[in-house]
């Protein structure tokens, strides 16, 4: 019996198109890399152009006479550093509920067995499928019924616990073994104790994702503080940088781009510290 033989033109044609292949996807990768990218770098190159070369046609990409007057105009804003605090205190306050309150529940989710677990971890895929619009009027009805509208208690209450976060939590927690649940049992622990000395330091991946998540949608809120938030004093940078940006000739979009500049750069800076746990995380949890 003789080996059967591969015709030379086979074996040299089959790390050819592996190499093509390879290139193509690269090429696309590129390509879709540059096209997200885009958006950022004309707002980032914006910023620092005068208005008349933003509205400039044809326009250019690279400013010619660079300045930092728009950033200048919007530090110099009134109530500015309040709008940046309130947007601060409110993404920051909804991060420490959700880790707190959707950890707690994803813990009771997935390792304690108690009577309607399976109907409550349902109502929570519910409202994961069910559009926020669709409770926008009555949760808006809610907080004014108990008096938190134009309170920061009114902005941070509401979103203090989001089903994303307690099934990203619970997903996580449920791949924990339950051996090291029990034997913190055995060993005497309470389930706040095991809660608070097993479970949370092993959740760090999940931690830092539900961390980003929740501060990316909190800090770039616009329609819920627009509502509740009914006088200045309550503004987040979203609502004021609509309100401020446009003057009686129109829309300033230097100002508008460099505040644009302003409210993204917190969101990037925190990405580039837990991108190695949201990466983690993503992967562990499910969420694809």
């Amino acid at each position: 019996m003789t080996a059967r033989t591969v015709p030379a033109d086979r074996a040299a044609g089959a790390p050819r198109s592996t190499r093509t292949a390879r290139t193509l996807l690269y090429g696309t990768l590129i390509l879709g890399l540059l096209a997200t990218l885009a958006p950022f770098a004309w707002m980032f190159l914006g910023s620092v152009k005068p208005t008349g070369e933003i509205v400039a046609h044809p326009s250019t990409w690279l400013p010619d006479s660079p300045t930092l007057v728009n950033f200048d105009r919007l530090l110099s804003k009134q109530n500015f550093g309040l709008y940046f605090f309130n947007s601060s205190l409110v993404a920051m306050a909804c991060v420490m509920g959700n880790l707190l309150f959707c950890s707690m529940a994803g813990y009771a989710l997935a390792k304690i067995e108690f009577a309607g677990k399976r109907v409550l971890f349902s109502l929570v895929l519910t409202m994961l499928i069910i559009p926020g619009v669709t409770t926008f009027v009555p949760l808006f009805v809610l907080v004014s019924n108990m008096g938190l509208s134009n309170s920061y208690l009114g902005l941070i209450l509401p979103f203090l616990v989001t089903p994303l976060g307690v099934f990203l939590m619970r997903q996580f927690v449920h791949d924990i073994p339950d051996s090291l649940v029990e034997a913190a049992r055995l060993d005497g622990a309470g389930e706040v104790r095991t809660f608070l000395s097993v479970i949370l330091p092993l959740c760090r991946p999940a931690l830092a994702t539900l961390a980003i998540l929740t501060f990316l949608a909190q800090w770039n809120n616009f329609l819920w503080p627009l509502v509740v938030a009914q006088t200045e004093e309550h503004y987040t940078l979203p609502v004021a940088l609509a309100l401020f940006s446009v003057g009686a000739n129109g829309t300033n979009y230097g100002l508008l781009l460099a505040g644009a500049v302003t409210v993204v750069t917190p969101i990037i800076l925190l990405f580039l510290v837990l991108q190695k746990h949201f990466i983690q995380g993503i992967a562990n949890t499910g969420i694809k």
